[in-house]
Protein backbone atom coordinates (compact mmCIF):
# COMPACT_ATOMS: atom_id res chain seq x y z
CA UNK A 1 0.00 0.00 0.00
CA UNK A 2 1.65 3.14 -1.01
CA UNK A 3 2.17 5.69 2.03
CA UNK A 4 4.71 8.99 2.48
CA UNK A 5 6.31 9.61 5.70
CA UNK A 6 6.08 13.00 7.14
CA UNK A 7 8.62 14.66 9.30
CA UNK A 8 6.50 13.97 12.31
CA UNK A 9 6.65 10.00 11.10
CA UNK A 10 2.86 9.66 10.49
CA UNK A 11 2.27 7.88 7.77
CA UNK A 12 -0.11 9.51 4.95
CA UNK A 13 -1.99 6.68 3.12
CA UNK A 14 -2.78 7.44 -0.40
CA UNK A 15 -3.58 6.40 -4.21
CA UNK A 16 -2.05 7.15 -7.09
CA UNK A 17 -3.80 5.65 -10.42
CA UNK A 18 -3.55 6.43 -14.04
CA UNK A 19 -1.25 8.36 -16.12
CA UNK A 20 -1.40 12.03 -17.54
CA UNK A 21 -1.49 15.70 -16.00
CA UNK A 22 -2.36 15.13 -12.44
CA UNK A 23 -5.44 16.08 -10.25
CA UNK A 24 -5.52 15.52 -6.64
CA UNK A 25 -8.71 14.87 -4.31
CA UNK A 26 -8.93 16.28 -0.75
CA UNK A 27 -12.04 14.58 1.12
CA UNK A 28 -14.42 15.90 3.57
CA UNK A 29 -14.63 14.75 7.47
CA UNK A 30 -14.69 11.91 9.00
CA UNK A 31 -14.15 10.02 5.60
CA UNK A 32 -11.08 9.06 3.06
CA UNK A 33 -10.26 9.74 0.06
CA UNK A 34 -12.07 6.81 -1.49
CA UNK A 35 -15.14 9.34 -1.04
CA UNK A 36 -13.99 10.76 -4.24
CA UNK A 37 -13.72 7.00 -6.14
CA UNK A 38 -16.49 8.07 -8.87
CA UNK A 39 -14.47 11.27 -9.78
CA UNK A 40 -11.20 9.29 -9.89
CA UNK A 41 -12.34 6.93 -12.22
CA UNK A 42 -13.59 9.39 -14.23
CA UNK A 43 -11.07 11.65 -14.55
CA UNK A 44 -8.92 8.78 -14.93
CA UNK A 45 -10.35 7.06 -17.86
CA UNK A 46 -10.27 10.32 -19.58
CA UNK A 47 -6.34 10.65 -19.43
CA UNK A 48 -5.50 12.04 -15.76
CA UNK A 49 -3.02 11.18 -13.01
CA UNK A 50 -5.48 10.84 -9.88
CA UNK A 51 -4.26 11.15 -6.22
CA UNK A 52 -6.31 10.90 -3.18
CA UNK A 53 -4.89 10.77 -0.29
CA UNK A 54 -6.49 9.99 3.83
CA UNK A 55 -5.73 12.91 5.94
CA UNK A 56 -4.08 11.72 8.94
CA UNK A 57 -6.39 9.85 11.60
CA UNK A 58 -8.30 9.27 8.82
CA UNK A 59 -8.97 5.87 6.60
CA UNK A 60 -5.63 4.22 6.38
CA UNK A 61 -3.26 7.24 7.12
CA UNK A 62 -1.94 7.21 11.01
CA UNK A 63 -3.95 7.91 13.61
CA UNK A 64 -2.11 10.99 15.68
CA UNK A 65 -3.12 11.86 19.30
CA UNK A 66 -1.36 15.32 17.98
CA UNK A 67 -1.13 16.47 14.87
CA UNK A 68 -4.61 16.83 14.38
CA UNK A 69 -4.59 20.44 13.07
CA UNK A 70 -5.04 22.79 9.86
CA UNK A 71 -1.62 24.02 10.08
CA UNK A 72 0.11 20.09 9.55
CA UNK A 73 -2.85 18.82 7.30
CA UNK A 74 -1.77 21.44 4.81
CA UNK A 75 2.26 20.43 5.99
CA UNK A 76 1.15 17.17 5.02
CA UNK A 77 -0.38 17.92 1.26
CA UNK A 78 2.77 19.90 0.79
CA UNK A 79 4.94 16.89 1.77
CA UNK A 80 2.85 14.40 -0.61
CA UNK A 81 2.65 16.90 -3.26
CA UNK A 82 6.73 17.44 -3.21
CA UNK A 83 7.92 13.45 -3.27
CA UNK A 84 5.35 12.83 -5.92
CA UNK A 85 7.11 15.64 -7.33
CA UNK A 86 3.27 17.22 -9.07
CA UNK A 87 3.21 20.10 -11.33
CA UNK A 88 0.65 21.70 -13.32
CA UNK A 89 -1.83 20.18 -10.70
CA UNK A 90 -5.58 20.89 -10.06
CA UNK A 91 -6.57 20.55 -6.52
CA UNK A 92 -10.10 19.52 -5.79
CA UNK A 93 -11.14 19.85 -1.94
CA UNK A 94 -14.59 18.69 -0.42
CA UNK A 95 -16.03 20.33 2.96
CA UNK A 96 -12.90 20.19 5.25
CA UNK A 97 -10.92 19.33 2.20
CA UNK A 98 -11.66 22.61 0.58
CA UNK A 99 -10.39 24.24 3.85
CA UNK A 100 -7.31 22.06 3.35
CA UNK A 101 -5.84 22.56 -0.20
CA UNK A 102 -7.00 26.40 0.55
CA UNK A 103 -4.77 26.40 3.30
CA UNK A 104 -2.22 24.42 1.59
CA UNK A 105 -2.44 27.46 -1.37
CA UNK A 106 -2.25 30.00 1.48
CA UNK A 107 0.86 28.75 3.35
CA UNK A 108 3.13 26.98 0.61
CA UNK A 109 1.68 29.05 -1.94
CA UNK A 110 0.68 27.86 -5.71
CA UNK A 111 3.63 27.41 -7.65
CA UNK A 112 2.78 23.70 -7.97
CA UNK A 113 -0.98 24.76 -8.85
CA UNK A 114 -3.27 25.52 -11.58
CA UNK A 115 -6.29 25.14 -10.63
CA UNK A 116 -7.84 24.59 -8.00
CA UNK A 117 -11.57 23.58 -7.38
CA UNK A 118 -13.72 23.94 -3.93
CA UNK A 119 -16.71 21.84 -3.42
CA UNK A 120 -19.38 22.24 -0.63
CA UNK A 121 -16.15 23.66 1.03
CA UNK A 122 -15.62 25.18 4.68
CA UNK A 123 -14.02 28.61 3.86
CA UNK A 124 -14.01 31.13 4.76
CA UNK A 125 -15.41 30.74 7.80
CA UNK A 126 -18.27 28.40 8.84
CA UNK A 127 -18.74 29.73 12.80
CA UNK A 128 -21.43 32.19 13.59
CA UNK A 129 -19.59 35.55 14.69
CA UNK A 130 -20.78 38.90 15.27
CA UNK A 131 -18.84 39.74 11.68
CA UNK A 132 -20.21 36.68 10.32
CA UNK A 133 -23.67 36.39 11.15
CA UNK A 134 -24.48 34.06 8.25
CA UNK A 135 -22.49 31.53 9.81
CA UNK A 136 -23.49 28.84 11.94
CA UNK A 137 -23.71 28.89 16.33
CA UNK A 138 -21.13 27.26 17.95
CA UNK A 139 -23.82 24.94 19.54
CA UNK A 140 -24.14 23.09 16.87
CA UNK A 141 -20.41 21.72 16.30
CA UNK A 142 -20.37 21.12 20.52
CA UNK A 143 -23.32 18.88 18.97
CA UNK A 144 -21.20 17.06 16.60
CA UNK A 145 -18.47 17.15 19.15
CA UNK A 146 -21.11 15.15 21.56
CA UNK A 147 -22.33 13.06 18.72
CA UNK A 148 -18.91 12.08 17.63
CA UNK A 149 -17.60 11.62 21.10
CA UNK A 150 -20.55 10.06 22.82
CA UNK A 151 -21.37 7.16 19.96
CA UNK A 152 -19.63 8.43 16.41
CA UNK A 153 -20.59 4.94 14.63
CA UNK A 154 -24.90 5.79 14.99
CA UNK A 155 -23.69 9.66 15.19
CA UNK A 156 -22.30 9.15 11.53
CA UNK A 157 -25.21 6.92 10.00
CA UNK A 158 -27.54 9.41 11.24
CA UNK A 159 -26.01 12.21 9.56
CA UNK A 160 -26.03 11.12 6.13
CA UNK A 161 -29.71 11.95 6.33
CA UNK A 162 -28.76 16.06 5.98
CA UNK A 163 -25.49 15.41 4.45
CA UNK A 164 -26.92 13.96 1.49
CA UNK A 165 -30.57 15.66 1.87
CA UNK A 166 -32.02 12.40 2.35
CA UNK A 167 -34.52 13.72 4.88
CA UNK A 168 -35.85 15.67 2.01
CA UNK A 169 -39.68 15.27 0.79
CA UNK A 170 -39.02 12.67 -2.09
CA UNK A 171 -35.41 11.73 -1.52
CA UNK A 172 -34.32 8.11 -2.62
CA UNK A 173 -32.51 7.02 -0.22
CA UNK A 174 -29.55 5.04 -1.07
CA UNK A 175 -29.15 3.25 1.94
CA UNK A 176 -25.13 1.68 0.31
CA UNK A 177 -24.26 5.34 0.65
CA UNK A 178 -25.02 5.66 4.36
CA UNK A 179 -23.15 2.48 4.82
CA UNK A 180 -20.25 3.48 2.81
CA UNK A 181 -20.24 6.77 4.95
CA UNK A 182 -20.05 4.76 8.35
CA UNK A 183 -17.44 2.48 7.22
CA UNK A 184 -15.39 5.09 6.05
CA UNK A 185 -15.50 7.45 8.91
CA UNK A 186 -14.94 4.60 11.47
CA UNK A 187 -11.70 3.37 9.75
CA UNK A 188 -10.51 7.20 11.28
CA UNK A 189 -9.76 7.60 14.85
CA UNK A 190 -11.92 8.73 17.81
CA UNK A 191 -9.59 11.69 18.97
CA UNK A 192 -8.36 13.07 15.67
CA UNK A 193 -11.57 13.26 14.26
CA UNK A 194 -12.75 15.04 17.14
CA UNK A 195 -10.22 17.73 16.43
CA UNK A 196 -10.70 18.28 13.07
CA UNK A 197 -14.39 19.34 14.12
CA UNK A 198 -12.69 22.48 15.55
CA UNK A 199 -10.42 22.76 12.40
CA UNK A 200 -13.60 23.06 9.77
CA UNK A 201 -15.91 24.88 12.21
CA UNK A 202 -13.69 27.74 13.83
CA UNK A 203 -10.55 28.57 11.49
CA UNK A 204 -10.60 31.73 9.42
CA UNK A 205 -9.61 31.08 5.64
CA UNK A 206 -9.93 34.42 4.50
CA UNK A 207 -6.06 35.48 4.38
CA UNK A 208 -5.77 32.10 2.42
CA UNK A 209 -8.28 33.01 0.60
CA UNK A 210 -6.89 36.26 -0.40
CA UNK A 211 -3.45 34.54 -1.38
CA UNK A 212 -4.70 32.05 -4.30
CA UNK A 213 -4.10 33.65 -7.54
CA UNK A 214 -4.79 30.62 -10.20
CA UNK A 215 -8.21 29.72 -11.32
CA UNK A 216 -10.59 28.19 -9.04
CA UNK A 217 -14.15 26.73 -9.51
CA UNK A 218 -16.37 27.34 -6.29
CA UNK A 219 -19.34 25.05 -6.44
CA UNK A 220 -21.78 24.65 -3.76
CA UNK A 221 -25.29 23.15 -3.51
CA UNK A 222 -28.23 25.61 -2.91
CA UNK A 223 -29.88 23.15 -0.10
CA UNK A 224 -26.42 22.39 1.54
CA UNK A 225 -27.33 21.25 4.87
CA UNK A 226 -24.31 20.93 6.35
CA UNK A 227 -21.82 24.25 5.01
CA UNK A 228 -24.30 26.94 4.39
CA UNK A 229 -23.72 28.36 0.88
CA UNK A 230 -24.09 31.67 2.36
CA UNK A 231 -21.24 31.69 4.55
CA UNK A 232 -18.64 29.81 2.31
CA UNK A 233 -19.31 30.50 -1.64
CA UNK A 234 -20.90 33.39 -2.02
CA UNK A 235 -18.51 34.54 0.26
CA UNK A 236 -15.60 32.48 -0.95
CA UNK A 237 -16.17 33.57 -4.49
CA UNK A 238 -15.60 37.25 -4.00
CA UNK A 239 -12.86 37.11 -2.30
CA UNK A 240 -10.49 34.73 -4.54
CA UNK A 241 -9.00 36.93 -7.47
CA UNK A 242 -10.03 34.60 -10.35
CA UNK A 243 -13.46 32.60 -9.13
CA UNK A 244 -15.85 31.29 -10.94
CA UNK A 245 -18.89 30.57 -9.09
CA UNK A 246 -20.97 27.32 -9.50
CA UNK A 247 -24.81 27.02 -7.74
CA UNK A 248 -26.24 23.31 -8.01
CA UNK A 249 -30.31 24.50 -7.24
CA UNK A 250 -30.85 22.18 -4.77
CA UNK A 251 -27.66 20.73 -4.36
CA UNK A 252 -26.57 19.02 -0.77
CA UNK A 253 -23.69 18.55 0.58
CA UNK A 254 -22.80 15.29 -0.57
CA UNK A 255 -22.97 16.32 -4.30
CA UNK A 256 -20.29 14.51 -5.57
CA UNK A 257 -22.27 11.33 -4.18
CA UNK A 258 -25.75 12.24 -5.28
CA UNK A 259 -25.14 14.24 -8.67
CA UNK A 260 -22.04 12.77 -9.80
CA UNK A 261 -22.17 12.68 -13.48
CA UNK A 262 -23.66 16.82 -13.32
CA UNK A 263 -20.13 17.26 -11.33
CA UNK A 264 -17.58 14.86 -13.41
CA UNK A 265 -18.76 16.93 -16.35
CA UNK A 266 -18.17 20.56 -15.11
CA UNK A 267 -14.84 19.30 -13.24
CA UNK A 268 -13.93 18.14 -16.73
CA UNK A 269 -14.63 21.55 -18.12
CA UNK A 270 -12.75 23.00 -15.62
CA UNK A 271 -9.55 21.35 -15.87
CA UNK A 272 -9.55 21.96 -19.86
CA UNK A 273 -10.37 25.14 -19.42
CA UNK A 274 -13.50 25.44 -20.88
CA UNK A 275 -16.74 27.58 -19.66
CA UNK A 276 -18.60 25.30 -16.91
CA UNK A 277 -22.33 25.25 -18.15
CA UNK A 278 -24.63 27.39 -15.41
CA UNK A 279 -21.92 29.04 -13.61
CA UNK A 280 -21.33 33.12 -13.04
Amino acid sequence: MPFITTKDGAQIFYNDLGNGPPVLFSHGWPLTGDDWERQVLFLGERGYRVIAHDRRSHGRSTQTWDGNNMDQYADDLAELINKLDLKSLMLIGHSTGGGEITHYMGRHGTGRVARAVLLGAVPPLMLKTPSNPEGTPKEAFDGIRQGTRDNRSQFYYDLTMPFYGYNRSGAKIVEGVREQFRIAGLQGGLKGQYDCIHEFSEVDYTEDLKRIDIPVLVAHGDDDQIVSIKASALKSAKIIKNATLKVYPGGCHGFAATNADELNADLLAFIQGKKVDGSD
